[in-house]
């Protein structure tokens, strides 16, 4: 009974989440009100309320969602060893990452909307800082003997990944993931990753 019960709820849960993006792309955050997602999602107010506190409440585990996602997938064993980064290894990490994001473009859509976009350039930056915080202790960067600070450098790469992926999901490009990944790459792998200190490994 238990597993059914949390089936039911695992799917309600998603109905709420489904019905809030395809509102949001209809509607606008500012003007859906919660008795519009409980209609969408077929369910009652309270039934709402009993998987989230408001809409702001709804958008945050959204967004914290997606987050997540790009937290799994950027582990500095997998990408870099010492000062040797690996870009075949990003190049496919980097494509799964776009084939997900491509599946839920509504989805990523909702969350790099207007402030959100800067807002979850600044969380990549945020998981950098943490996951790559010994690689970045060890960087000693200089441009023509002028020292680059590191934050330089992370603001520099999470707006090129965030400025093109607002670009491939809003544009009518068909251009397929793993060729948007090396494009990405060679703007931040030409010179940039052996500026850094970093030897790179293709």
């Amino acid at each position: 009974m238990a597993k059914k019960t949390d089936l039911r709820v695992k799917r309600t849960h998603k109905m709420i989440i489904e019905a809030f993006i395809k509102l949001v792309s209809e509607k606008g955050y500012d003007n859906l009100t919660i008795q519009d997602i409980a209609d969408e999602a077929m369910i009652n107010r309270a039934t709402f309320y009993a998987h989230f506190k408001d809409k702001q409440d709804l958008y945050d585990h959204i967004f914290g969602f997606a987050v997540k996602a790009f937290s799994d997938i950027l582990d500095p064993s997998e990408l870099v060893q010492g000062n040797r980064i690996k870009v075949k290894t990003i190049e496919i990490l980097l494509t799964n990452i776009y084939k997900e994001i491509h599946k839920n473009k509504t989805f990523f859509l909702l969350i790099m909307d207007g402030s959100s976009n800067e807002l979850l350039r600044q969380k990549l930056a945020d998981i950098l800082y943490e996951k790559y915080d010994d690689v970045f202790k060890k960087l000693r960067i200089t441009e023509n003997d002028i020292e680059v600070p590191i934050d330089f450098v992370v603001e520099y790469m999470t707006s090129i990944f965030v400025g093109t992926l607002h670009w491939w999901l809003t544009s009518d490009t068909e251009m397929p993931a793993n060729h948007l990944a090396r494009l990405v790459i060679k703007l931040v792998g030409n010179g940039h990753l052996t500026v850094l200190g970093l030897e790179v490994e293709r």
